[in-house]
């Protein structure tokens, strides 16, 4: 029979374990984190859309033979801006969006937008092409939106007066954050000199790999960019990540795995993996664009 003493010593024990658990998924170390880390309220404040009136909104789309797609792309552009010519930053959405987030009503980029040049932003356009579910690379069925951006949009994009691409910035979130530093790579700092992300959807190993991007550890290994950051020397690179963020320390560890003196910028706040963070750190992603275009 246990004694009271041994009852009270038990009950501590329980406590400093839950105790000692909780901080542990708080601190990343234990599985649970961003389910905690939410249901604590720890992913602080949402971002806002401000409260400005955006400048134009385009709409246009074309058959891709990347693709096999009629293939739908946004371009948006500050107010003021009409008749000049705009460096243009390729804006590549997550898994499962629609351009309805590049809409006044969707994520609020439209109007982030126009907020950043008020504020002294160097003027850019913005572009979103549909990218469907590929993850921004060529997969088996044949399909390539990564390609479709280098070999199809930009070309597209630049028989206009009204824009130019031969230097062009990335942006990029979750699926589309992996997107866009993958294609940074690709394009080299001549082309793609700047690339801003939020919660790159990025893992250390292909056990881990999603397999709505990655069929296999193959397709993983031939795609990935982790051990790969060398292809990014001479790009500015900026990496937003929430700490509630289940890419968190699979993101750390990206950043972490650039050579010494390379041009990385990274933060790792209170933040989720959703539009409210990817809201907040905009406006900082904006002027470094803006700042390098």
């Amino acid at each position: 029979m246990l004694s009271r003493r041994g009852v009270l010593l038990g009950a501590v024990g329980v406590a400093a374990a839950g105790a000692a658990g909780t901080a542990g998924v708080v601190e990343g170390v234990l599985p649970g984190r961003p389910r905690l880390q939410a249901a604590l309220g720890l992913n602080g404040e949402p971002g806002r859309v401000p409260d400005v009136t955006p400048g134009p909104i385009e709409a246009g789309s074309f058959v891709s033979e990347r693709r096999g797609a009629r293939t739908g792309w946004v371009l948006l552009r500050p107010p003021g801006s009409e008749g000049d010519r705009l460096p243009v930053v390729v804006a590549l959405h997550g898994l499962g969006w629609t351009l309805d987030a590049f809409e006044p009503d969707g994520f609020g980029i439209p109007q982030l937008l126009a907020a950043a040049v008020a504020d002294g932003v160097a003027p850019f356009a913005v572009v979103a092409p549909e990218g469907g579910r590929s993850y921004w690379h060529r997969r088996p069925d044949g399909e390539d939106a990564g390609a479709m951006v280098t070999d199809e949009l930009l070309p597209l994009l630049g028989r206009r007066d009204d824009l130019a691409v031969d230097r062009v910035g990335l942006l990029g979130w979750s699926m589309g954050g992996y997107g866009a530093l993958r294609l940074a790579g690709l394009l080299g700092p001549g082309r793609a000199p700047v690339v801003a992300v939020g919660s790159p959807a990025v893992w250390t190993d292909a056990t881990a790999a999603s397999r709505s991007g990655f069929e296999d550890a193959a397709e993983y290994e031939e795609f990935t960019v982790t051990g790969r950051q060398d292809d990014l020397a001479g790009t500015a690179v900026r990496i937003d990540c929430g700490t509630g963020d289940p890419f968190y320390r699979d993101v750390e560890d990206y950043v972490a795995g650039f050579p010494s003196g390379a041009d990385v910028t990274a933060t790792f706040e209170p933040g989720a993996h959703d539009r409210a963070y990817w809201r907040r750190v905009l406006p900082d992603q904006l002027a470094f664009l803006g700042a390098r275009l």
